[in-house]
């Protein structure tokens, strides 16, 4: 495998991260219907906490993480690609929370980038985040 691993986190729940998704879909349609904009910092702070820290410092994941772990779904996967996602994610709450403060409408794009892809994530298990940044590590080593 080609893509960039990280070996300083400790390997994370896959499907923990579809309730995740679930919360970013959450997140992004009261963005996009509701004239509530401020949940935008929500992204922020699960973004920069999950990307930029650990996803293990986050009590959202921990308490999905639980859940799939009582219910005897977790599924370990390296913590890479999903911090990727959570820097993507990070990026596309700063630019919204940021049009919101500024009364911009721009953030509306980045919101539904994040409810298509998040609903996606969350139906499928599909996350394209992670095929992105596995992508860019083949690319890499190409």
């Amino acid at each position: 495998m080609h893509t960039m691993l990280r070996f300083d986190i400790a390997p994370i729940c896959s499907n923990a991260y579809r309730f995740q998704a679930a919360m970013s879909f959450a997140v992004a349609a009261l963005y996009l219907i509701t004239p509530y904009k401020w949940v935008s910092l929500l992204l922020v702070l699960g973004g920069f906490l999950r990307g930029f820290v650990s996803p293990h410092k986050c009590l959202s994941y921990k308490l999905f993480s639980g859940v799939t772990g009582k219910l005897g779904r977790a599924k370990m996967q390296n913590a890479g690609s999903k911090m990727f996602a959570d820097k993507v994610a990070f990026i596309a709450g700063v630019v919204m929370a940021g049009s919101w403060l500024l009364g911009l409408e721009i953030g509306m794009i980045p919101a539904t980038a994040i409810l298509i892809f998040a609903a996606l994530d969350l139906v499928t298990g599909f996350c394209a985040a992670c095929w992105a940044y596995g992508l860019w590590y083949k690319m890499k080593a190409a």
